[in-house]
This record gives C-alpha cells, structure tokens and sequence, in this order.
C-alpha cells in the first residue's frame, strides 16, 4: 500500500504518502489563494522525500470538504487526473473527519472550520473516528457546541463563542493519509472523489444581456 493524500479544502495546501504502516512525508503550506499553484509541487515534494516515484502510488485520496468552491476543486480534480493517469482509485474523506482524527480524542467533540461570511462549517464526534452529526454551515452562535471541545481553525477564529480551540487547526494530510490507510487495511468503503458544497458557488452565469430600447 502507498497512499498519496492531499487537501486543498481549507487555507491549508497540505500532502503526504503513507505506506499503510506511518506516514513516509507530509508536507504543509498555508496559503488561501495559491492552492493550484502549490498543490502540485508539494505532492512532488512528498513523493522525493519519500524517495517514491509517483507510479509507485497505489490510491489517492484527496479530502472533499465542504471547503470554498475555488480550492477544494483543485484537489478533487487532481485526484480525478492522478486516478486515471495511473490506473489507480482515487478516494474522497470529508475534511472535517481528518481534522478530528489529526486531533486525536477519545470523547465527544467538534469540529469547526473557516466558511468564510462569518460563518463556519462543522461537525460533531463521538470520537476521532467516529462523526454522528453533519457537515453542516452555520453561524458561529447558531453551533450547538453545549460545553464540548472545539478543534479547528472555526473555533479559533471565534473563541468567544468556541472557547479555547484545540489542534489541529487544519486537516493535515498526514492525518488524512493515515485515516484512509486505517480504513483501506479494515476494508471499510470508501466514498469516491466528489465535493461536499453546503451552499452555492459565489460565481455565478451571467444573465442575458438587457435589451436596449432607444
């Protein structure tokens, strides 16, 4: 097994390569409006610190959000192109599930991350495994956070609602390629690369032009 994960879903342009038994390099740059620019260099990264050729790869895995409409495509197209390029299947896992497993608790928590409009996208867990409830879009205040901790960039945006935000800020590829490699070894399906949008695309067609009478 050689696992090529990446997520672009968040300000955070993240992969890494896990060989079913640790993550073999991860590599991670913040940066919320260069995601096409750098995903590719930093897969090239990972595989060469890995001392892996990309043909090497036996799944990808990209993380399919919810995130803004601009990056998360980014990664699910490259996804899309690495699967049939190689003959290999390509995965999706929601983005919110690999900051919960980066963060590694055992009892209930949240998950909540930047949506942009003041808004955040979030989830709840039984644990790092284990989502009961969403992804949903909401308002900070409208987050029924009742007393649990909060992981994610979301709460630390919004602590006076969130409180003190536990890490991981952001879905870490390296969380993300060892959640799907744990999931591939147990023979757990596994969603295809598709995106998770909990609203509408901010560009829209422009209508038909008006028409002009003299």
């Amino acid at each position: 097994m050689l696992v090529l994960a990446f997520d672009t879903a968040t300000p955070a342009v993240t992969a890494a390569l896990h060989d079913g038994e640790r993550v073999l390099a991860e590599s991670t740059t913040i940066d919320a409006r260069r995601h096409g620019e750098l995903l590719v260099p930093t897969i090239e990264r990972v595989l060469g610190e890995a001392g892996a050729a990309l043909r090497d790869v036996t799944a990808i895995v990209a993380g399919s959000g919810p995130g803004p409409y601009t990056g998360l495509r980014v990664g699910l197209m490259t996804a899309q192109g690495l699967s049939t390029t190689l003959g290999v299947p390509a995965y999706g896992i929601c983005t919110l599930d690999a900051v919960a497993y980066g963060g590694g608790l055992t009892e209930p928590f949240l998950v909540a991350t930047d949506a942009r409009r003041k808004e955040v996208f979030w989830a709840r867990y039984a644990d790092m495994r284990t989502r009961l409830d969403g992804p949903f879009v909401d308002r900070p205040a409208q987050v029924p956070v009742d007393g649990l901790p909060v992981v994610g960039a979301g709460a630390d945006l919004y602590p006076d609602v969130f409180g003190q935000s536990d890490a991981p800020l952001y879905p870490y590829a390296g969380a993300l390629a060892s959640l799907a490699a744990e999931r591939l070894a147990e023979g757990t399906p596994l969603d295809p690369p598709r995106p998770i949008y909990l609203r509408r695309p901010d560009a829209v067609v422009p209508g038909a032009p008006k028409r002009v009478t003299a």
